[in-house]
């Protein structure tokens, strides 16, 4: 993404000065803050030293709010109450987040809202809320380190992220007292964090995957530019998938019922993910389950057994790598180096399955729970003014394409997927009826030519256009994407200025699932989806000719002889029948048929309107030679 804006206006620091900004890492299992220390990014630790904060808030009846490690010690005794892994539910609907694993430790609030709410004996909270509640204690955190006010921040966010996932974050960071400098990527960060930007050039894969998203993205890097080539993932894929797949196992094996209580889940959770880290280091580990009534239930879990359990959560993070390395146009002996970002990245195996697909040894000199945040921390010194001279130009991309609906159901692209942000795009359009003093646009995103594949976004009125005949009116839509990746679309009405427009923000997201399908349909179906597109084009303009034809017939039938009328009457009808049809080359016979069989009424129509407007002039009066 183009970061242009070094300081803001009227307050450029003195060379004295420092302007406080901090990076963070917003993540699904641990969250961090980090800033410029002694002219070196540092993670800001808390005051018993600790510098990852669990991503995890426990609500009390008595309004008490506890966050990290205490929130996260009580989370089996008190699980319907604390929260862990909201990231997974940000800029999500309601059924989007039941689609995200069968067994959901919490309880939704019924009401009529698309945004889930949680209930706690707190009151029910939204993602936005509880993901505020962690960043709030790091903006604390990062005051009492610096003894001053810290309000602008740098916020990473997957590279997958939607419009809608994007949005929730930064009204999480407002409700916190932030405000956000930049929504940088993931991966891009990493990147800085690992100064990649100081090579001469280069190809990088930033291989991402937390405890609860999974991003790949794609990067050129030449004199300090950052380009995303292209960008892939799965916004519900990460070390929590894996913490579940143990669980399960545990489950089936001391034949743990699966209606058991919200306490017994937590454990077996918070059980599964401490024998996955401690299978980092050995080559078994003993399990326990406490069993009510029944007494315990061990068994020895050991690598064999767990790479059977997550080898195919790791095989579903290969497809997008290849994907992204088709979209960018590059081979995989091509990539310069990989980079490993995220907590999930320690398992070894990870590790072995990335080496093998890309044929080289990952790079992860710096802690892959620690290098977003510092990436962010750089980003936010550069933004805050501080680092003059070091400027860094970030080129990000959309990942899904923008448009707008257009007659006959169909999706014009304004904004194609991986275009770089942010990006600026117009094109004009006009009405399809006489008179038309209204447009309703239906703002879209997807890879399909018909809307009804396609998820959408938002829709906006455009009114006092002034009365025209149909295609006389210039309406210019235009689709603007902030360096954030938000969306803000407008249309204006090229004669008399008149202007409306919308910022796309949608109660909920694009599932992982749609994202994915969404990129598969567009391949599965092209032929499929250009066969649809032409058949409706061809029945628009066989619409347009019928209207165009009664309106004429209606208003000038007098110029008509009775064989006349019946030759365009059957001509017309004969279009009607098959313009309900599939075949395109019918539909477009029978508009050329009308089309001759009313081209002499047309002559007469023209010859008939300039004789009236000639009516009692003479001809020299419109004599302009002189």
């Amino acid at each position: 993404m183009a970061l242009l804006q070094i300081s803001e206006p009227g307050q450029t620091p003195a060379p004295h000065e420092r302007r406080l900004a901090v990076g963070i890492d917003l993540g699904t299992t641990n969250s961090l803050v980090a800033s410029m220390r002694h002219g070196a990014p540092e993670t800001l630790p808390d005051e018993q030293g600790h510098h990852l904060l669990p991503s995890v808030v426990r609500y009390q009846a008595s309004g008490n709010v506890t966050v990290g490690a205490d929130a996260l010690a009580a989370a089996h005794d008190d699980p319907l109450n604390t929260i862990a892994s909201v990231k997974r539910f940000m800029g999500r609907g309601i059924e989007d987040v039941k689609r995200l694993g069968k067994s959901m430790p919490y309880r939704f609030a019924a009401g009529d809202s698309n945004v889930p709410r949680i209930e706690t004996v707190g009151g029910a909270v939204s993602a936005v809320e509880v993901s505020a509640e962690i960043l709030r204690v790091l903006k604390h955190r990062a005051e009492a380190t610096f003894a001053g006010e810290v309000r602008d921040a740098v916020i990473t966010v997957p590279a997958y992220f939607d419009e809608a996932q994007r949005q929730a974050t930064k009204d999480a960071a407002r409700i916190a007292g932030l405000n956000v400098m930049r929504l940088l990527s993931e991966p891009t960060a990493a990147a800085v964090a690992y100064g990649l930007d100081q090579s001469p050039e280069g190809v990088y894969a930033i291989y991402d995957l937390g405890g609860g998203t999974f991003d790949i993205s794609i990067l050129r890097l030449h004199k300090g530019v950052f380009e995303v080539l292209a960008t892939g993932g799965n916004s519900a894929l990460g070390g929590d998938d894996m913490d579940h797949a143990i669980a399960e196992w545990m489950m089936r094996e001391a034949r743990v019922p699966d209606d058991a209580d919200h306490k017994t889940l937590r454990r077996l959770l918070r059980d599964a993910r401490a024998a996955k880290e401690a299978l980092s280091a050995n080559d078994g580990v003993r399990v326990v389950v406490d069993l009510p009534n029944q007494g315990a239930w061990e068994a020895t879990l050991d690598r064999m057994q767990l790479h059977a359990l997550i080898d195919p959560l790791i095989e579903q993070t290969i497809a997008p790598c290849r994907r992204a390395l088709r979209d960018a146009g590059v081979r995989r002996e091509q990539v310069d180096g990989v980079v490993l970002v995220g907590g999930a990245t320690r398992i070894p195996r990870v590790r072995d399955k990335i080496a093998e697909f890309f044929g080289r040894e990952p790079l992860s000199d710096i802690d892959p729970d620690k290098v977003v945040a510092i990436g962010a921390a750089i980003q936010a010194d550069v933004l805050a003014g501080n680092r003059r001279g070091e400027e860094m130009l970030l080129l990000d991309v959309i990942p899904l394409s923008l448009g707008i609906e257009i007659m006959g159901g169909m999706v014009e692209k304004i904004i194609p997927r991986n275009t770089t942000i942010p990006a600026a795009k117009a094109q004009d359009f006009t009405t399809y009826k006489d008179g038309q003093t209204a447009l309703l646009a239906h703002v879209v995103q997807g890879e399909r030519e018909m809307v009804s594949d396609c998820r959408s976004l938002a829709r906006f009125e455009l009114r006092g256009i002034p009365p025209m005949a149909a295609g006389a009116a210039r309406i210019r839509v235009s689709f603007q994407v902030d360096a954030d990746g938000l969306l803000n679309v407008s249309a204006r009405e090229q004669t008399t200025g008149v202007e409306s427009q919308v910022t796309v923000k949608p109660s909920y997201g694009l599932t992982d699932q749609e994202i994915e399908q969404m990129l598969r349909d567009s391949f599965t179906h092209a032929h499929e989806d250009e066969a649809a597109r032409s058949l409706r084009e061809v029945q628009v303009d066989a619409d347009r000719l019928i209207e165009a034809v009664q309106g004429a017939v209606a208003a000038d039938a007098r110029l008509l002889d009775e064989k006349e009328r019946a030759e365009i009457e059957v001509a017309t009808n004969a279009l009607r029948v098959a313009r309900n049809g599939t075949d395109v080359q019918g539909i477009r016979q029978a508009i050329s048929v009308l089309e001759v069989a009313t081209r002499e009424f047309a002559q007469r129509r023209m010859d008939a309107s300039v004789r009236k407007a000639l009516s009692g002039h003479r001809v020299d009066e419109f004599d302009t030679s002189a």
